[in-house]
């Protein structure tokens, strides 16, 4: 993929596809290192599973023979000298607390690093896409933090789907001007 902002978009999607109720995603821009962590509670992997998920050769879908949103994500980070690493406790192993934990680090200084891309479009994709789902974005960059919290505008919106025009044109504003004016902690 030519921007890490669609593989944040398609490690999301699996994490809907897991029937999680919480996705949070959190990009951390540190000296030279950039590091997307993407978690959520949905159903998880046995372990067989999660042996085989950065194999291209290896997929749960029936579409189509190759999966390869994480062996890329993987690929990308290890081009720079990073890692990628997966966390996950099946709901069949643990029913109270299961999920998935993508996490990968990126050495910026490195020529092979992937640019980050449009992630506001992605993060509105993602809630467009899938309002009944909360999400939690953040971009945490040395001048400041970039934030969003579904969950926080159900609250406020009282029924008004997430989905709808307004509310899309909204975040998308909302996240462009945090990232011209990250907020200082």
């Amino acid at each position: 993929m030519k921007e890490l902002s669609l593989n944040i978009l398609d490690v999301a999607e699996n994490s809907v596809k897991a029937k999680a109720s919480l996705i949070k995603i959190t990009l951390t821009e540190k000296d030279n290192l950039f590091t997307i962590e993407i978690k959520d509670d949905g159903c998880g992997m046995s372990k067989e599973v999660l042996e085989g998920v950065t194999n291209p050769f290896y997929t749960t879908r029936t579409t189509r023979k190759v999966g390869l949103g994480l062996p890329l994500l993987k690929m990308a980070a290890e081009q720079t000298g990073g890692t990628m690493t997966i966390d996950s406790v099946s709901a069949i192993d643990n029913p109270e607390n299961h999920g998935t934990v993508v996490n990968a680090v990126f050495y910026t200084d490195h020529i092979d690093f992937t640019p980050l891309g449009d992630v506001v479009a992605t993060v509105t994709t993602l809630i467009q896409g899938h309002p009944e789902f909360d999400f939690i974005f953040n971009h945490i960059k040395p001048e400041g933090k970039i934030s969003l919290d579904t969950r926080e505008l159900k609250s406020v919106l009282e029924g008004v789907p997430l989905n709808s025009y307004d509310v899309i044109k909204w975040i998308k504003d909302y996240l462009n001007e945090q990232y011209e004016n990250p907020i200082n902690e």
